[in-house]
């Protein structure tokens, strides 16, 4: 520890917090609780490299050139509390138990609540259509609401033998190579390929960053800067082959297609360092195993070329209908070689692989019609996966073009977000180990259900979230988005009313023991005892009772049921402290006025 006389011979001092708005917060909270006063410099680094350290140390920048961002932090720390204190406290004080309300949690709830209620609202139509089946493609017809319209078009098919071709047009088109990782996409990706958690995809990249092994993990940025171009070359010859991926064939690097300063914020896209070229991947737990592989085989296909493939579009006449078929032949892999994607998996999304030579006025012998069946589909329920990308574009399109950022929460927190709405028991996860979805619980619907448009809506919160960013970036005050989240709390509770016969909705599923004896409403039991559900009745049963406790019992639910539907209970082998024997005895019950429990012994013989 150094001496008084050291600490006041220093000039200044620099700070190495997690380079991002939090980071600043939690330094800055720390330095004005100390009464510091000395100038600071700020370390601002993307990687846990030695290098990078070395290089961060070296362009140590002013600590007043984070003022703002520090401004935006605080902002958002107090807003989140002032929002969720007081929303809390109102919404549970007017429903008689705990409902945490939150700036971002209530929106992305309601979200959840919504589609869910899509879902259950939604009644499938069925649907039919004719298929023409010839001997090396099939070819399918529009769709029709009425069985027996696609019956007659069949049977008429079937009586035609034949088909026209009426269209062939072919195309080059190619599949781009897909972007960097920014933490979100990292999440969507790992949610779909590997079924990991948001929050399990941020702790594995995090504890790979704390390994040096990828960059900084909460980025919402997925290029990388300029000045980075002349080492992407180097990297990717390292990572491929340290990877394994398609190490006889070197991958081509376009640098270009993933530079670009304009586009990132804080920080670059998430990428393996070249010190992960040179660890044994294999002493790591799986899930970060899994992740690094994922950051490195991206990076490869992201300065890869495009993937290219002919289109083929078919259309034919029978019946005087017209059917249509499409088929995908791939000419290049590109850079779907390095995503261990097989030429036919390139080619699933079309109707058909390949199509014979066609052209346009061929008659075609039909081998078949078959009658097709289906159904509309409903909205699909929440996974992780589309939840984010449902945060991250929430309100976007209320949003002018070039808005950096559009949605709600951040990359930071948003894996957060959704942990914590399950653990409060507001929505609940439910599938396989792979598919997981999110579903909204009773409670989560109930909560939906009270709290106001205002704090449920995703376009307020996107809102505030892009104050917060101009306030980051000096470009909107402070103290005047204070002052908005402070009137819009002041408002909601001035004016919040209880939604009527909403006591109902929120009222949790208890178990009945019987009728209460003061007042006669249901006596339920709850964590702590039996209670009267008439809150104006003071009658309780609880299950930590000093009474029985002097007897040497313990309050049951089958004494309780006596008690409460008896008025007495029998009790055995209770305890005399002052004469250390034992004893039988009944105990009766009666209320005072309030209705409050008054326990009265009958004594039996004594043993």
């Amino acid at each position: 520890m150094p001496s008084s006389n050291k600490v006041r011979k220093v000039t200044s001092e620099n700070y190495p917090t997690d380079a991002g708005r939090e980071g600043e917060l939690i330094f800055r909270l720390v330095y004005h609780q100390c009464g510091c006063k000395k100038p600071v410099e700020r370390l601002w680094i993307s990687s846990m490299e030695d290098s990078a350290i070395r290089e961060g140390f070296q362009k140590l920048r002013p600590g007043t050139e984070y003022d703002a961002l520090y401004e935006a932090a605080l902002c958002r720390e107090r807003a989140d509390w002032i929002v969720g204190i007081n929303a809390t406290r109102l919404f549970s004080c007017l429903y008689g138990q705990t409902l945490n309300v939150g700036r971002v949690m209530t929106p992305t709830l309601a979200m959840v609540v919504m589609r869910d209620a899509a879902i259950r609202a939604f009644k499938p139509e069925p649907f039919y259509s004719a298929e023409l089946k010839f001997r090396d493609f099939q070819a399918g017809g529009e769709r029709m609401k009425e069985k027996a319209e696609a019956e007659k078009l069949v049977a008429e098919c079937c009586q035609a033998g034949n088909a026209i071709v009426t269209k062939v047009e072919q195309k080059e088109k190619s599949e781009k190579t897909p972007a960097l990782f920014d933490l979100t996409s990292l999440q969507r990706e790992a949610n779909r390929q590997l079924g990991f958690t948001a929050q399990q995809t941020l702790d594995y990249t995090q504890a790979l960053y704390e390994k040096k092994l990828v960059t900084y993990p909460r980025t919402d940025s997925r290029y990388l800067t300029d000045d980075m171009a002349p080492l992407v070359p180097e990297l990717v010859s390292v990572i491929q082959q340290s990877f394994q991926i398609q190490p006889d064939e070197p991958a081509p690097v376009n640098a270009a297609q993933v530079i670009n300063s304009k586009k990132v914020t804080d920080h670059h896209a998430i990428i393996p360092t070249k010190t992960a070229a040179g660890y044994d991947i294999s002493s790591l737990p799986s899930g970060e195993q899994a992740i690094l592989t994922m950051l490195a085989v991206r990076l490869i296909c992201a300065v890869g070329t495009p993937c290219r493939y002919a289109e083929t579009i078919v259309e034919a006449e029978c019946a005087g209908q017209k059917f249509r078929t499409k088929g995908k032949t791939v000419t290049d892999m590109g850079w779907r070689r390095y995503a261990g994607k097989s030429v036919e998996d390139a080619e699933k999304n079309a109707e058909e692989g390949d199509l014979p030579e066609l052209s346009e006025g061929m008659t075609l012998e039909l081998v078949g019609v078959d009658l097709k069946e289906g159904k509309t589909s409903p909205p699909k329920r929440f996974t992780e996966d589309l939840l984010l990308s449902a945060m991250e574009s929430a309100s976007s399109d209320e949003f002018p073009a070039g808005v950096e950022r559009k949605g709600i929460g951040t990359p930071a927190t948003r894996a957060a977000i959704i942990e914590k709405l399950v653990q409060k028991g507001f929505i609940e996860r439910r599938g396989d180990k792979k598919t997981k979805y999110l579903c909204s619980t009773d409670k989560g619907n109930a909560l939906v259900t009270v709290v106001p448009e205002q704090i449920q809506s995703p376009s307020m919160t996107a809102d505030w979230e892009e104050k917060l960013l101009k306030i980051e970036h000096g470009e909107y005050d402070s103290d005047a988005f204070m002052g908005e989240i402070s009137s819009m709390v002041s408002g909601l509770v001035k004016t919040y009313e209880a939604v009527k016969g909403a006591d109902v909705l929120m009222q949790p599923e208890r178990k009945v023991i019987g009728s209460c004896p003061a007042c006669g409403s249901d006596v339920c039991e709850t964590a702590k005892g039996w209670f009267c559900s008439d809150k104006g009745c003071k009658f309780a049963l609880w299950k930590e009772n000093r009474f029985f406790q002097t007897l040497g019992k313990q309050m049951t639910e089958e004494l309780a049921k006596q008690l409460v539907n008896q008025g007495k209970a029998r009790l055995t082998h209770c305890y005399s402290r002052k004469s250390g024997r034992y004893y039988d005895t009944t105990v009766h019950v009666e209320t005072g006025e309030d209705g409050a429990a008054v326990f009265k012994l009958e004594f039996g013989g004594k043993k």
